[in-house]
């Protein structure tokens, strides 16, 4: 059975992944919120399963700076296992979402850093996995920043499609 055949549920089981706590929002916003058959998820950090977040800045081999290239791959894919997070705390189950429609993906990094999609790749790849090549692959931003909350490596963004 392809993986375009099974639901996100049983999908995201076949990875042998565990969701970190879905994150309290420390500001004035809603971690997501639906309009019709639209899932709209606030900007997620990469939360650890000890609640705590991943930190640090990406750089370059010329400008080194916290974490490099892969590590920055990595914490964008626990940013996907956090906003997988709040969809299953709040909806109650991933087979709530039909398919992934857009992603923004924000990077802190050094100013001559230039791979900001490689980087958001490790979202999207989890998103890919789950819903499949056909519904887990969206329209996309990847773009950088001189900073983000908390020092935090990746802040990633998206909208989904209900069922």
């Amino acid at each position: 059975m392809s993986i375009d055949t099974i639901s996100p549920e049983a999908a995201f089981a076949q990875l042998n992944l565990t969701l970190p706590p879905a994150p309290r929002p420390l500001g004035v916003y809603k971690p997501y919120l639906i309009d019709g058959k639209y899932l709209y998820v606030s900007g997620h950090g990469p939360v650890q399963d000890d609640k705590s977040l991943i930190i640090g800045r990406i750089g370059t081999d010329a400008n080194p700076a916290d974490m490099n290239m892969e590590q920055g791959k990595l914490a964008a894919r626990q940013v996907g296992l956090t906003i997988l997070s709040t969809i299953q705390t709040h909806l109650g189950s991933l087979d709530r979402v039909k398919r992934v429609i857009k992603v923004l993906g924000m990077v802190n990094c050094t100013p001559d850093f230039e791979r900001h999609p490689y980087i958001i790749n490790g979202c999207s790849e989890l998103l890919a996995q789950v819903w499949g090549e056909e519904n887990g692959i969206g329209v996309r931003s990847a773009v950088g920043f001189g900073s983000l909350p908390d020092n935090i490596p990746v802040e990633i963004e998206a909208l989904f499609e209900l069922v």
